[in-house]
């Protein structure tokens, strides 16, 4: 594969052409204004910047990265694509919608993508003529240093596609899992999902402090972050969204969303991003 489209310019979809440019592929990162590929770019080039700073990648090798990739708001560049990575938000219609587009516009052979942390590959892939060509790859934040993919197939997600994609996650520095069965939530947010949801019950219920709850994980189950700093750093609304998804397709009480982070969600304190959540962050 050379040449890579990256649909969403926000935290994955950056992160993902970062590390698909730094590993050689000539990168298209696509949002829908100019304002959002602007800052995808910008924070792509403040990130390889600090690679360089820190000796992890020379100043040569990250200016040849960032030369590699082109912003667009049109998604006329899924015609010259090998594989195309969608990483746009949560919302079911809104994927299908972009998929059966990319469906039109893609070549045959072309790989098609997506980096849901919840929703069913086959419903995403049922919005195309050519679901055995859509997979799900599935990275962490931020991207450029978290090793993990997870690969999720889709009922009709061929062995082809599934290689294939292995191969390109592999060849841009991630260790992979395979999802064999197409749950919501696949291995990762099913585990993180019904944890987080469980700290919160405790938190809500005046059980303990969030700072207990995490350091009750940190030092008790050796995890690197507690679930809520992790809740955090997702996104309240990301984590109420995906919670949702997986109680929506499997009843089970223990994914149905508390109703803090459904408050929360609600008054704007989303984490990090809005400088509150669990916690308080900057000035």
């Amino acid at each position: 594969m050379s040449t890579v489209m990256v649909v969403g310019a926000g935290l994955m979809g950056s992160g993902i052409a970062q590390v698909s440019a730094i590993a050689g592929h000539d990168v298209i990162l696509r949002d829908i204004s100019l304002e959002a590929v602007v800052k995808g770019r910008g924070a792509i080039e403040a990130s390889l910047a600090k690679f360089a700073e820190k000796g992890a990648i020379s100043t040569q090798d990250a200016e040849a990265a960032l030369a590699r990739i082109t912003g667009t708001t049109d998604l006329d560049g899924a015609a010259e694509s090998d594989i195309i990575v969608e990483a746009i938000i949560e919302e079911v219609d809104l994927k299908a919608a972009l998929f059966a587009d990319l469906d039109r516009r893609a070549p045959q052979g072309a790989i098609l993508a997506t980096n849901t942390s919840a929703i069913p590959i086959t419903r995403i892939a049922a919005a195309t003529a050519r679901p055995e060509a859509v997979v799900g790859t599935h990275f962490f934040s931020p991207v450029p240093m978290m090793k993990l993919c997870e690969l999720v197939r889709g009922l009709k997600t061929s062995d082809e596609t599934l290689a294939a994609a292995r191969t390109w996650a592999e060849g841009i520095g991630k260790t992979c899992i395979v999802v064999n069965r197409d749950v919501a939530g696949f291995v990762t947010t099913r585990i993180i999902t019904a944890l987080v949801n469980e700290a919160i019950r405790l938190v809500e219920t005046g059980v303990a402090s969030p700072e207990d709850v995490d350091i009750a994980c940190k030092l008790g189950f050796g995890h690197a972050m507690g679930p809520l700093a992790t809740a955090d750093l997702t996104g309240i609304d990301v984590m109420r969204r995906a919670s949702m998804s997986i109680y929506n397709e499997t009843a089970q009480p223990a994914f149905y969303p508390p109703e803090l982070i459904t408050r929360m969600a609600i008054a704007g304190d989303l984490g990090r991003k809005s400088g509150r959540g669990f916690y308080t962050y900057g000035g």
